[in-house]
């Protein structure tokens, strides 16, 4: 998750050094972010963002979420099965960069991970436990960071 999508002003959504980002293929200009109707200004974008990310119904369901992205989903049959399976150099270990001579064959393998991205290691086994009840950020509503 990019922490500025859930915290700050939202400033990075728009453009406001006027930086030159091309044009569309409509012939539009790039500049601001365009923001989904729901969110009046990127301030509001971010805060609506949190308010999700804080949720009871995320903070019921992230044991998922862990599952398939550190968890015992990410590899193999369960991987299939959930449908969260990704290009084979992807993945931490798929290829010993060390052990490749062909500085060519080297150099395409780290751009394919450079710009395609590796999936984060893998710490969970098993099936992440749900969070208990009382837990999530209602819980205890001064706790939170406002």
């Amino acid at each position: 998750l990019i922490p500025e999508f859930f915290l700050g002003d939202g400033a990075f959504l728009t453009n406001a050094r006027a930086l030159d980002l091309g044009v569309r293929a409509s012939g539009e200009r790039v500049g601001d972010v365009h923001l989904p109707p729901w969110a009046c200004s990127p301030a509001e974008f971010v805060r609506l963002q949190r308010a999700a990310l804080e949720s009871d119904h995320v903070s019921a369901h992230l044991h998922r979420w862990l599952d398939l992205i550190f968890g015992y989903r990410q590899t193999g049959e369960e991987a299939v099965k959930a449908d969260n399976v990704f290009y084979y150099l992807t993945y931490e270990g798929a290829v010993d960069l060390d052990s490749i001579a062909d500085p060519y064959e080297r150099r395409a393998l780290e751009l394919q991970v450079s710009e395609f991205g590796q999936t984060p290691r893998k710490l969970f086994d098993t099936p992440h436990p749900p969070r208990s009840h009382g837990q999530g950020p209602s819980a205890n509503p001064s706790a939170r960071e406002e």
